[in-house]
């Protein structure tokens, strides 16, 4: 396990993967937060996530890999009909005029493909369940590590040698999506 982080053409770089003793193994670190100071509860999660963003990211691939493995069939029939859910209302709202009119000039054609589209929905409706199963379980398993892992003296400096040298990482990017600030000098 490499002890350098590997940077992409884009500026993006990868922390190194911890060590299984140090993510997982080790014994007396893990312990249940103080759900009543949600800032301090916030500020460790986030720092865990950067800090093990690499064994999070593998942990989420072997999680889908084994729902995946688990249930191919679904996991694939999920993955397709969730992508044409999103095509479909992606399309949706940048035709919508042309629906409003197609939908005023035909209205039973338009009632037909609805009652169908529900019913291939309520088909799926299974198999949606487990993509969404692998996708959503690591990220609970990963929230769960986050918020029960206590830093240590290196996760420490290296949160804040990290910040301090201003890297931008997967997890910082994803984070600043969902508008997540991290400020350790706090």
């Amino acid at each position: 396990m490499s002890s350098s982080a590997t940077k992409t053409d884009n500026g993006i770089e990868f922390s190194p993967l911890r060590s299984l003793n140090d993510f997982l193994l080790e014994s007396g670190r893990f312990q249940v937060p103080n759900l009543k100071d949600f800032e301090k509860w916030g500020k460790m999660v986030v720092q865990n996530l950067l800090y093990y963003q690499t064994n999070y990211f593998i942990l989420g691939l072997v999680i889908f890999t084994i729902v995946g493995v688990i249930h191919p069939t679904q996991m694939f029939v999920g993955l397709i009909s969730f992508a044409l859910v999103v095509a479909g209302f992606s399309h949706a709202s940048d035709a919508h005029s042309q629906i409003t009119s197609f939908k005023q000039s035909h209205p039973l054609i338009c009632l037909a493909i609805f009652l169908a589209a529900f019913y291939l929905l309520f088909q799926l409706v299974g198999s949606l369940l487990v993509f969404l199963l692998g996708i959503l379980l690591p990220i609970a398993v990963s929230f769960v590590h986050a918020s029960l892992r206590l830093r240590n003296l290196k996760n420490k400096i290296v949160n804040k040698m990290e910040m301090v040298g201003l890297k931008k990482t997967p997890m910082g990017v994803i984070l600043e999506t969902f508008g997540i600030e991290y400020t350790p000098f706090q």
